[in-house]
């Protein structure tokens, strides 16, 4: 009996150790092209809701329904599924129950930032939803410097290196949630964000997505999108 149970807590722990060796890889397809993302184990909440979703299809077909070229482009407003064209989207989701700010200085918006929308509340709750995915510019020494006395945060050599030699959108940090992040790709970024668009930043050709979830070894992820997982202490 004893043997039987010590056979089963190994076998217990070899799952455990195998199911941390492993996590998921999300594979975002657009009109446009196709990239892929890695959700932040930081943001615990903001991971399992949008692995949920992702899970139930919830942004098949959905849009990119408002894209600003250097800043950001926007999509998960549920009511941006099958819109007539010129309609105005951007409220959707904002009668669900919002997600508490999991604000973590490990966590930028660097270009290719995956984040939480917001209504401005003081809370800094996310639209449990809407997502925005960063492209912003590349910045100066003194403009990051500028945002770090402005926002309150000390960003790491390698944050303002990025910030420097990548680009992104600092000022929005301490503000919303990046809850993950764009591993390949980034010129699907830039090309959704420089379609024509209409008054409101609706593109004015649909540019649909469709996300899925996969889990890989976090050692393939490293290996073929060069993502580094930080190291637990």
């Amino acid at each position: 009996m004893k043997k039987c149970f010590l056979i089963l807590v190994v076998f217990m722990a070899f799952l455990q150790a195998n199911a941390q060796r492993k996590d998921y890889l999300l594979t975002l397809t657009t009109s446009k092209g196709v990239a892929h993302m890695v959700l932040y184990d930081e943001t615990p909440l903001h991971k399992a809701n949008f692995l949920k979703l992702v899970k139930e299809h919830y942004y098949d077909s959905l849009l990119f329904h408002r894209v600003i070229e250097k800043f950001m482009i926007q999509g998960g407003d549920p009511n941006s599924k099958n819109a007539k064209a010129g309609a105005r989207l951007g409220s959707g989701g904002g009668n669900l129950e919002k997600i508490p700010f999991e604000f973590t200085p490990l966590r930028v918006h660097k270009k290719g930032a995956l984040a939480a929308a917001s209504n401005g509340n003081p809370e800094k709750m996310s639209n449990p939803v809407q997502f925005y995915i960063v492209q912003g510019r590349k910045l100066s020494d003194e403009e990051v410097s500028k945002v770090e006395k402005t926002n309150d945060i000390k960003y790491t050599n390698k944050q303002r290196a990025d910030y420097l030699s990548v680009g992104g959108y600092p000022s929005l940090d301490n503000k919303y949630t990046v809850f993950g992040e764009v591993v390949d790709n980034f010129k699907l970024i830039d090309e959704i964000a420089a379609v024509q668009k209409d008054e409101f930043n609706r593109p004015v050709e649909d540019v649909k997505m469709v996300i899925t979830a996969k889990k890989t070894r976090k050692k393939k992820i490293t290996r073929v999108y060069g993502y580094k997982y930080e190291k637990k202490k």
